[in-house]
């Protein structure tokens, strides 16, 4: 419901002005409202602050009100900054633009803004730290999400979470029990539905803004109290910041450390096997986030599957090697995303023997990336099938077109080549495989490619209708099945990585398990990680690292080890 303009105070002063839009801009700051009958606050990205001149906003999430937009109806932004709610006056758009997949419009530099202090609606902020943990229980049976609490009001709260969380909270009910623990030990716990959210990609985190739902009188007597705490305590941290360290009042007893054992950050360490797992991670974390996206119903960002494609190009031809071994780590990861990063990594790898040129491979490493991320969007019983019936089988095929639309919004992807990857990565020689049931002549030989890539990465997993395969086995099958897939591409495939590829576990005569690191020209290993646990790599697992005579007295491997699935 929208305030009497009385209840509001002007803001004319242009640097008080310039300060409250620079806290709009940041991520999560800022809603638009549209200036009609009732009209909800929409989500937009305040991308540019140009003082006295205009504000450029980004509205690609909200497109369906651009024709409204550019047709002159007014709107105005709204936010909240110190202690108050912010708004501007109605605004109208100069101009609207699409700037690499993105629709942006611009309007003019407002004269003033509007302030209102509205208790119900006001936000605590926590500032540095204020470290409050929010414990999210998304799912029976399974370790709470953990986060930490960035503002909180008698409505909701707003929760930075790890950014590759997206996946956990896009299975997730419609409601959610959060649970928030004060450093002296005070706890609340409250229902929530998420309700709007923003990534920070840089700093590799969520924020995560929910709504309160069914809170009891004595749940909101508890929030009052915290919110006024909150409150007090930034206050006179603040306070006591500008008298240079001398005390004001009493700090408040919610952010005394509490005797018990504290609850650890939630963008806590995280230890990785190598060095390149956790660069690795950082992409991990990425197609987390668009998988959260597409279940948000939202497209695959055009901007940022460019610099991430970029970044794993980049990561993949500083040392292939340390980036073949570090797909093995991933195994913290939901397997949509390990099997993205493995198919994009191997189908990068294998074109760049193939001369092809850096744009082409970056392509081909994008599609790949999110090909499969559609699968995200099926129902359960479809995922979860051991056997498909004939409607469940035209239902999967769905997660092909949904990855193909959503890409359709990436300009500098070309169209053949979404086609060959995404579009081809089930289709089938023999005109057996979907969505198209395309065959022989039909298949462009990148679909091909992509084909042998896909399916060797896919049978060395386990699904619920089958375990996992070892690679022999792989790529006997594959070399069986000329009627399915390519031989030139099985055979290239098979002489590129090698008998026993880079992040195979082999066993060797006398017991002894290695991860492969190097394959020599016959595909043989020629530089291995000692182990003694069959488990995706760990720092506290790994030993020694053997090549030259050392590993020759090991002699050839006996055996290529099925790595059972991490249950964490």
């Amino acid at each position: 419901m929208a305030e009497a303009a009385s209840d509001y105070e002007p803001v004319n002063s242009a640097r008080d002005i310039q300060g409250l839009l620079d806290v709009l801009s940041e991520p999560g700051g800022a809603s638009l409202m549209l200036d009609k009958p009732v009209s909800q606050p929409l989500p937009v990205l305040l991308m540019e602050v140009r003082a006295d001149e205009s504000l450029v906003l980004d509205i690609s999430a909200i497109r369906e009100v651009a024709g409204d937009l550019k047709r002159g109806l007014g709107f105005r932004l709204l936010g909240q900054a110190r202690s108050k709610l912010v708004r501007t006056p109605v605004l109208n758009i100069s101009q609207a633009y699409e700037l690499e997949g993105r629709l942006l419009c611009e309007a003019p530099y407002p004269e003033q803004l509007e302030v209102l202090q509205r208790r119900d609606n006001f936000r605590a902020e926590l500032t540095m730290s204020m470290d409050t943990t929010v414990l999210l229980g998304h799912s029976q049976g399974h370790e709470p999400l953990q986060g930490m609490l960035k503002n909180l009001s008698l409505e909701g709260a707003l929760v930075v979470l790890p950014l590759g969380t997206g996946s956990v909270l896009a299975s997730a009910s419609s409601t959610i029990r959060l649970k928030l623990i004060f450093p002296n030990g005070s706890q609340l716990e409250v229902n929530g539905a998420l309700r709007h959210d923003h990534s920070d990609h840089d700093r590799q985190v969520m924020l995560a803004g929910f709504e309160f739902i069914g809170c009891s009188p004595e749940q909101e007597r508890q929030l009052w109290f915290f919110v006024r705490e909150i409150e007090r305590e930034a206050a006179r941290r603040a306070r006591e910041s500008a008298s240079e360290g001398k005390p004001t009042k009493e700090p408040s007893p919610l952010f005394q450390a509490s005797e018990q054992k504290p609850v650890q950050s939630a963008v806590h360490h995280r230890e990785f096997a190598t060095p390149m797992a956790r660069r690795l991670s950082r992409l991990a974390a990425y197609l987390d986030n668009q998988l959260f996206a597409l279940k948000q119903g939202r497209h695959l960002d055009a901007i940022q599957l460019s610099r991430h494609a970029d970044r794993l190009l980049a990561l993949l031809d500083e040392d292939r090697e340390a980036v073949l071994f570090a797909l093995v780590c991933m195994q913290r990861e939901s397997v949509l995303v390990q099997h993205g990063l493995a198919v994009a990594v191997r189908l990068a790898d294998i074109a760049g023997q193939h001369s092809m040129p850096r744009d082409l491979r970056k392509a081909l490493l994008a599609c790949a990336m999110v090909h499969d991320l559609g699968k995200a969007l099926l129902p359960e019983n479809v995922r979860q099938a051991t056997s498909l019936d004939q409607a469940q089988y035209r239902e999967l095929q769905v997660h092909v077109e949904s990855v193909m639309r959503s890409l359709a919004q990436c300009n500098w992807l070309s169209r053949a080549v979404t086609q060959a990857v995404v579009g081809g990565a089930n289709e089938r020689l023999d005109g057996s495989g979907y969505p198209r049931g395309l065959k022989g002549e039909q298949l462009h030989e990148l679909a091909r490619l992509m084909a042998v890539v896909d399916v060797v990465d896919a049978m060395g997993r386990e699904r619920p209708d089958r375990p996992a395969w070892a690679i022999d086995a792989i790529y006997k099958h594959l070399l069986e099945q000329p009627q399915l897939f390519d031989q030139r591409w099985v055979q290239r495939y098979v002489r590129h990585f090698g008998i026993a590829p880079i992040g195979t576990l082999v066993r060797y005569a006398g017991g002894e398990l290695a991860w492969v690191l190097r394959v020599d020209a016959q595909g043989q290993p020629s530089r291995v990680l000692l182990t003694e646990h069959i488990a995706a790599p760990e720092p506290k697992t790994l030993g020694a690292m053997l090549e030259g005579r050392a590993l020759a007295q090991l002699g050839k491997p006996t055996e290529r080890v099925v790595v059972p699935a991490s249950d964490s």
